[in-house]
């Protein structure tokens, strides 16, 4: 019960940061303020990954994080060049 706490606090704090950054996706005045918004969405979500691996004892887990991590880093550089206008 005690060892769960931390998990547990620490995944309230990583919702309601969730939540503010959805926020600002939602109502974001800029594209990029959206693309920023939704990088940062993806950042929380891979560090939720790699807690519940933590506290679950599940290195699946983060080898999934991993990839995740790795295909949104991708989906950013093509978000930032479309937003440059690199394709026309």
């Amino acid at each position: 019960m005690i060892a769960e706490l931390p998990f547990t606090v620490a995944a309230v704090v990583l919702a309601g940061f969730m939540f503010v950054s959805v926020l600002r996706l939602a109502i974001g005045p800029t594209a990029a303020d959206r693309a920023v918004a939704l990088d940062t969405v993806n950042t929380l979500v891979v560090t939720t990954m790699v807690l519940l691996g933590a506290g679950l004892g599940q290195v699946v887990l983060v080898d999934v994080a991993i990839v995740y991590a790795l295909l949104s880093f991708v989906s950013t550089l093509y978000i930032a060049r479309y937003l440059e206008g690199g394709w026309g």
